[in-house]
């Protein structure tokens, strides 16, 4: 960095900075509070405030509920958009500095992750956003008590699924799967799963924008959900329930009601787990099986990325202090976090889940990205008519009967069409 620039950089931490703050440092007094947009809300909320809490000028955190995207757009069109957000979508960077709102950010020293992620935050060769948390999506969580032996393979968890799936019809037992259906992001978590497993090259050539959602990987990956979430008695209530099941009350399913035995989601489970769960019986977890002999089972990552807004005084300067090694470590302490950043230290985390977790991220060669968050615009589901909805019309043919063979069919063309009307795919 050329003096001037660093000039620069020190003039606006000043100005950001406490008037008292700034006169210790040499700096011209006075204070502007910086404003960041997230959408984390409860526990969360609370921790990233004791995170921004350790920045050098006051900090005001906004909860712009579950559809941030909303939510800026209507601040920018008032021109009232925040200094910072937090972004749960790459694709949500991509398009915001493609439309000239983002300013370029160069994370510190202190900053690296794994292959894969680093780059869906460039846009035409510039940086516009950092990872500043991630969700490994390929846990499933599981009742020790009745399954003391988690599959180990695809096949084991049909199997399971099955035999509990029986005793379940005749009262004798549990469902074995919960699964929050009427969130589509969780069926779509399933999908990146299986299809990740299958054929990880295919995973990655769907981001593209000539993506072919009719060939072979997509309809082998649905025909072996089929297989599984058509089975009898799999789910609570049965598939038409599953449909009116948030993600939040199948994890109660799970670890209070006790009306089934496993439930796949993110790490970020346990924090539902600590609300609701009842007796002393910690849920365990396993990796998601392979269906691949030998295989080590799909490694699914989500992430939540900080920008800052174009003509933000303090806003990058915010962006770039978030990529320190220690910003984070209030939350780390705290539990819950998972961090992208592979220079924190696994002996940071304190939790034995999330020492493991982070150690497998750092494993080269299995991680991707989650796919539906990677989707150009309506295509993400995040209105209902994207690839949410789609895979949620898919479970109800499947668990409502359907041919595996019509149901994927279906799927394939709904998916290819809207593709099409995201300006992409086939």
């Amino acid at each position: 960095m050329t003096a001037g620039g660093r000039a620069t950089r020190r003039t606006l931490l000043c100005a950001a900075a406490a008037g008292a703050a700034a006169t210790a440092t040499g700096c011209a007094g006075g204070t502007r509070s910086v404003q960041v947009a997230v959408v984390w809300s409860g526990s969360e909320l609370d921790r990233f405030r004791r995170v921004v809490a350790g920045y050098p000028a006051p900090v005001h955190v906004v909860s712009a509920g579950n559809d941030i995207d909303a939510f800026l757009r209507a601040r920018h069109l008032a021109g009232t958009s925040p200094d910072v957000a937090i972004l749960p979508r790459p694709g949500l960077v991509t398009e915001y500095a493609l439309r000239g709102w983002l300013s370029p950010v160069r994370p510190s020293t202190e900053y690296a992750v794994p292959t894969g992620l680093s780059d869906l935050l460039m846009t035409r060769g510039r940086r516009y956003g950092v990872w500043v948390k991630a969700a490994h999506k390929s846990l499933i969580w599981h009742l020790p008590s009745v399954l003391p032996n988690p599959p180990r393979s695809w096949d084991e968890l049909v199997t399971r699924t099955r035999d509990l799936g029986a005793l379940a019809r005749r009262g004798s037992g549990p469902a074995p799967l919960a699964i929050g259906a009427a969130d589509g992001w969780v069926l779509t978590d399933w999908f990146e799963n299986v299809l990740a497993d299958l054929a990880p090259d295919a995973y990655d050539a769907l981001a593209a924008p000539d993506a072919d959602w009719q060939g072979r990987p997509v309809r082998d990956a649905l025909d072996q959900l089929a297989e599984l979430w058509s089975i009898d008695g799999a789910f609570p209530g049965g598939g038409r329930r599953a449909l009116l099941t948030q993600y939040e009350e199948s994890v109660i399913q799970v670890v209070r009601s006790r009306r089934a035995v496993m439930v796949f989601e993110a790490d970020f489970t346990d924090e539902v787990v600590g609300r609701f769960r009842r007796g002393p019986e910690e849920p365990a977890t396993f990796r998601f099986p392979s269906a691949r002999p030998g295989g080590g089972g799909p490694l699914i990552v989500g992430g939540d990325a900080a920008v800052a807004f174009a003509d933000a005084r303090g806003g990058v300067e915010l962006v770039e202090w978030l990529t320190r090694a220690d910003s984070f470590q209030p939350w780390v302490d705290a539990g819950g976090y998972l961090s992208p950043n592979t220079t924190i230290t696994l002996d940071s985390y304190t939790d034995p889940v999330r020492h493991k977790l982070a150690g497998e991220m750092r494993a080269p060669g299995t991680l991707r990205f989650d796919l539906s968050d990677q989707l150009p615009g309506p295509f993400t589901g995040s209105d209902g008519v994207g690839i949410w909805r789609i895979m949620q019309d898919f479970f109800a043919d499947v668990t409502d009967g359907v041919p595996a063979g019509e149901a994927v069919r279906r799927a394939t063309g709904h998916l290819a069409a809207a593709a099409r009307r995201a300006g992409g795919g086939r």
